[in-house]
């Protein structure tokens, strides 16, 4: 169940509740969790040869993902807060069409 939109605090970009809006800002933020699982495999491979011992990429890679996780949650709250508002934003529109919809089916408008 998606929760009430709750105003944004101050600072924070207001949503536009458009879906290329929408696509851009998920594209933004999938990319730099992407570059951060990237970047930490990468440090983990050649950290890895710098120290003398040979890391498999597989093994990099998974543990990449693994670290990248939690880091990638704190290191881009400000696009993952966007991506949540502009999905809220969305949601808000099109529930408030449905409602429009729902009221003009029973005739009240």
């Amino acid at each position: 169940m998606v929760s009430e939109a709750q105003d944004p605090a101050p600072g924070t970009p207001t949503p536009s509740g458009r879906p290329a809006t929408l696509a851009v800002a998920l594209f933004g933020y999938t990319v730099a969790r992407m570059l951060l699982v990237v970047v930490i495999a990468a440090v983990i491979l050649f950290g890895g040869k710098l120290v003398g011992v040979d890391v498999p990429f597989l093994v990099a890679a998974v543990f990449g993902v693994l670290i990248a996780l939690p880091l990638g949650m704190y290191l881009f709250k400000s696009l993952r807060l966007k991506v949540n508002g502009e999905i809220a934003a969305i949601e808000a529109d099109r529930r408030a069409r449905h409602d429009d919809l729902q009221s003009r089916l029973r005739g009240d408008k």
